[in-house]
């Protein structure tokens, strides 16, 4: 039987599965139609947008960072141009020799370039901030979906030297540290954006328009003199070699708008090159680490007891046998020395003599005193990590603890606070805050803290402890009056005073009219002495002897001493 003579085809099929298929094929093509028009006529911006993404892109463009300045004019920080290679995913298809041959030139393995390779996403950095001849190297090997673009690098031509003022930046040009961080919201510009096109391959065959025009960032002029920087630096370096010291710090400060003009820390670190870096050199000791400060204390305490007029500056204190039991505890003076005044007190550094004048006191009084000096608070630089000591309040203090106080242990500061505090000494009793950037217009005046008679006063008596028979003649500095305190103080450890020490110098000069105020800390010297008139000292007279000459200040040798009966008094009750 031929097929289409088959019973089958005989039979007729219903009417309406025809007219079912024929609405279904009508409806079909209705839809493909409407849904046609729709693109083309309501939403022609997805099409569009999906014809774009094949040969339209939209790049940034990188804004130049601001460069960091010294008072002088100095670039302390600029951005260098590099180059940054990136690429399209779903264009780079790179044959294996092709890929060895770009690992190779990025230095980077070949199984993490084909691992970068192989995301889903539409960009990926393949290498950042590379030279610019390795950049067209790379570009010479024609890879088809492998770009560069512009972009900058941070460099600090002084190195290590200004490591923990300026910081650094990351890869993305965003400040970590220091001036980078603090000043990012002047530093940074604001990255611009262009349209370009593609051809087939991936390459960029024609720049389009500029959708928004980069915006560079502003310089910063810091305070910062790169000279006494430098001599700081060689300084501090000298000391903690010489005295095989764990660590150190110094801070220059201008007595005259607060400025600081120097500061650095040891150990360091060169932000140009940051691989292998270990926290310890990372850390901005000055404003991060606090100490007790010891003896540098004891000119606040005889300050406030002159203020309140308890004593005078030729007052007699009894200081034999050289102990004071206070609640069952003892306070010992290095010396023995007997009946001083209390400008011998601080020439002598008697401690019996600073706690005998803090407990005649309010506690409450000299607790207000040093938070009027900045103590127990940040300076608010702008610092990362910048902490501001500990301070207590004063209804938990103990009489024992009110008198420790008095010579600078139960209490803990930074360097920077206390090299902030002691202007009130180098200026007329007024404390000015500081200031990282160079001041147009210094402060005349700041919050008072003690007289303009009361600084006088006390000034007279740091320089009695610069002059022979006091504590500190290694700070001495020729041609001019130095004015300054030593402290000595033992090192806490697991809640515990332990066999080391932090060895520390704060003074001013020229005494006559201060112009700098530096503060030296030396943390765990080793090499077998360890006072801070042996230790801190010489630092401080090197860095004040060549900060001066180079400002040009006066020498003031010769120069009649300010409450010069008073000094006169007290050096011959000696």
């Amino acid at each position: 039987m031929k097929f289409s003579h088959s019973p089958v085809l005989s039979q007729a099929l219903p009417a309406w599965r025809a007219r079912l298929l024929l609405a279904g094929l009508l409806g079909g093509f209705a839809t493909l139609v409407g849904w046609s028009l729709y693109l083309q006529g309501f939403n022609s911006s997805f099409l569009q947008e999906k014809g774009a993404a094949r040969y339209s892109r939209v790049i940034e463009m990188s804004a130049t960072r601001g460069r960091i300045l010294d008072r002088h004019g100095d670039v302390l920080a600029v951005s260098t141009p590099v180059k940054s290679i990136w690429a399209i995913p779903e264009d780079a298809k790179l044959q294996p020799a092709q890929a060895r041959a770009l690992a190779k030139l990025l230095e980077i393995d070949v199984r993490e370039l084909n691992h970068k390779l192989a995301t889903e996403r539409e960009f990926v950095y393949l290498k950042r901030q590379i030279p610019p001849d390795v950049a067209e190297k790379v570009a010479a090997l024609d890879l088809p979906g492998i770009h560069d673009q512009r972009e900058y690098r941070r460099y600090y031509p002084a190195g290590d030297l200004t490591a923990h003022v300026l910081g650094f930046t990351g890869a993305e040009d965003v400040g970590q540290e220091g001036v980078e961080l603090a000043f990012q919201h002047i530093l940074a510009g604001k990255p611009g954006s262009r349209r370009v096109i593609k051809d087939r391959r991936g390459q960029i065959v024609e720049d389009v328009e500029s959708i928004k025009s980069p915006q560079d960032g502003k310089d910063v002029v810091l305070a910062l003199d790169s000279k006494i920087q430098y001599l700081a630096y060689t300084s501090l370096r000298q000391a903690i070699t010489a005295n095989k010291a764990k660590a150190g710090g110094i801070v220059v400060l201008d007595a005259k708008t607060g400025e600081v003009l120097a500061l650095v820390n040891m150990p360091t670190y060169n932000p140009n090159n940051r691989v292998r870096l270990v926290g310890a050199q990372l850390r901005n000791r000055a404003l991060t680490d606090t100490y007790e400060p010891g003896s540098t204390m004891k000119p606040f305490t005889a300050a406030l007891a002159l203020e309140k007029g308890k004593y005078r500056f030729d007052t007699l204190i009894q200081t034999a046998p050289g102990y004071l039991t206070i609640d069952g505890r003892t306070i010992h003076d290095a010396e023995k020395h007997g009946l001083l005044t209390v400008a011998q007190v601080i020439q002598k550094s008697s401690n019996v003599g600073a706690a005998k004048m803090a407990l005649s006191m309010p506690r409450e009084e000299m607790w207000s005193m040093f938070d009027s000096l900045g103590f127990g608070s940040p300076l608010k630089l702008g610092f990362p990590g910048e902490v501001g000591g500990r301070l207590r309040p004063a209804k938990s203090w103990r009489p024992i603890e009110q008198a420790t106080m008095a010579y600078g242990h139960g209490i803990s500061v930074t360097l920077i606070q206390l090299a902030h505090a002691y202007l009130v000494f180098a200026r007329d009793g007024d404390l000015v805050p500081l200031s990282l950037t160079k001041m147009d217009t210094p402060p005349l005046t700041g919050k008072q803290v003690f007289s303009a008679q009361t600084a006088h006063e006390v000034r007279a008596m740091l320089e009695l402890a610069v002059l022979p028979g006091g504590t500190a003649p290694k700070a001495r500095v020729a041609g001019y009056r130095v004015a300054g305190k030593t402290g000595t103080a033992h090192k806490i450890e697991g809640g515990r005073y332990a066999n080391k020490y932090v060895a520390s110098f704060v003074g001013f000069a020229p005494a006559s009219d201060p112009r700098l105020v530096i503060a030296v800390m030396i943390d765990e010297p080793s090499a077998g002495v360890y006072y801070g008139g042996d230790v801190a000292a010489p630092v401080f007279s090197q860095v004040m002897a060549g900060s001066l000459r180079g400002l040009g200040v006066e020498p003031d040798a010769q120069q009649q001493q300010p409450g010069a009966g008073d000094a006169e008094a007290a050096k011959e009750s000696m």
